[in-house]
């Protein structure tokens, strides 16, 4: 197999038919970004959203503009646009709040139906890698219902679903490694052992297919400022499978969530449908920044959506494995990300034996911006070099330049300058 050159990425862009969808953008000259799995580009559309909201709804139409620019159905009508993206029907997903609130309570109403339905189940099962706030929030809520936490090694989940589990918690795709499971199958297994479970798609939701509906889930969250491209902090979201959505309460009753919260009744009635998992008022700013974010990915439905977006990750993340295995194979990195695409999402992490910190600080003083995760050094975890790959607007002549501006950093031994070293708050 020939070696590939630059060229052959500079025809790979011309031949790509979501290539205009990198125009929805405004990203820096001259910088290659490659941390979309962590914060999502500035969409070209936002600023000016922002604006009319702050200038027009919030200036001009002040308190009306709950209803006469819609606020108050904000968090309906976004939730119904990234339902498209996940599989689920209108009015099924709802945006509210972040991701680790969201966690809280679809946890929690898990829980509370697997006591009702068989209380002898006590468990809930997740990864020793899962992401940490997940783990916390499951922490807390077994000791708040009487249960226990078990955490297994990444890819052991289904054997620990024996007749005690109540619940399996998992990241569809991994924030460390990028592994990605197959909803379907996994549901499956947990359903005939008895579990629920609850699905995180934070690093999933708008880059890979997701069918929710179709893998028959129980619960699932996910966040909006990642591939949703909706900005810092963005609201998150949660959906429930209609067979569980209006069993239970969820345990953050907030006045949004209830039946009619305009009516300003003494006690609380949960709203029926997803609505009963809204909380307190929506961060409306945020809200409309989060919109323009989910209609750049909707704007590839014309051209195959999110089959075709994922098609398209698969190809940059394929030509970054093989130009690494051409071009760094003097040097000790290795791959923590599954070869085969099918078992990955839409980011590759390698392990350096080094100061991978340094290096990915290297890598971004040349502009190429990818991040750093620590491994927990008291079970012995890897030190990782996260590199996204968002197919909206990388272009696969960033791929040939993000490698050879690797290897450059590597041949130079810049990365172990003492200025690299010196790690800031976030990594």
């Amino acid at each position: 197999m020939p070696t590939l050159q630059r060229q052959d990425g500079l025809a790979l862009d011309a031949a790509d038919p979501l290539a205009p969808l990198r125009e929805q953008f405004t990203l820096p000259d001259g910088v290659i970004y490659l941390d979309g799995n962590s914060l999502g580009a500035l969409p070209r559309a936002t600023a000016a959203r922002v604006q009319t909201v702050l200038t027009e709804e919030w200036g001009e139409g002040l308190i009306r503009s709950w209803n006469t620019a819609g606020w108050i159905d904000l968090p309906r009508r976004v939730g119904n646009k990234i339902a498209r993206l996940v599989g689920a029907a209108p009015d099924e997903l709802v945006v509210t709040d972040s991701t680790s609130i969201n966690l809280y309570k679809v946890l929690s109403a898990a829980l509370s139906i697997a006591r009702a339905d068989a209380p002898q189940r006590r468990v809930i099962v997740s990864e020793r890698e899962n992401f940490p706030t997940d783990l916390y929030m499951a922490q807390s809520l077994a000791a708040q219902h009487g249960m226990q936490l078990e955490l297994v090694e990444q890819g052991q989940a289904l054997g620990r679903l024996h007749d005690d589990v109540a619940v399996l918690l998992l990241t569809q795709v991994n924030y460390r490694s990028g592994a990605l499971y197959d909803m379907a199958a996994v549901t499956a297994a947990a359903h005939a052992a008895g579990a629920l479970t609850v699905w995180d798609l934070a690093h999933s939701a708008g880059a890979v297919p997701v069918d929710l509906n179709g893998a028959q889930a129980d619960f699932a969250i996910g966040c909006g400022y990642k591939y949703l491209n909706g900005g810092p902090g963005a609201p998150a979201f949660v959906w429930v499978h209609a067979r569980h959505v209006n069993r239970v309460e969820q345990p953050l009753s907030g006045w949004h969530g209830h039946a009619a919260p305009f009516v300003f009744t003494r006690d609380y009635q949960p709203a029926q449908g997803i609505a009963r998992y809204l909380c307190g008022t929506s961060t409306l700013l945020s809200l409309a920044a989060l919109d323009c974010g989910v209609d750049t990915l909707l704007a590839a439905e014309p051209m195959g959506g999110m089959q075709a977006l994922r098609r398209k990750s698969v190809a940059l993340s394929d030509l970054f494995i093989r130009l690494v295995h051409e071009q760094l194979s003097a040097y000790p990195l290795t791959f923590a990300t599954p070869l085969d695409a099918a078992r990955r999402g839409s980011q590759v992490s390698l392990t350096f034996d080094g100061d991978g910190y340094a290096v990915m600080q290297a890598l971004i003083a040349r502009r190429v911006i990818g991040d750093f995760r620590a491994g927990d050094k008291t079970r012995g975890d890897a030190d990782l070099l996260r590199f996204g790959f968002t197919p909206l607007y990388l272009r696969y002549v960033d791929v040939f330049d993000a490698v050879q501006t690797l290897r450059d950093v590597l041949d130079s031994g810049v990365w172990r300058e003492a200025r690299f070293a010196r790690k800031g708050a976030v990594t």
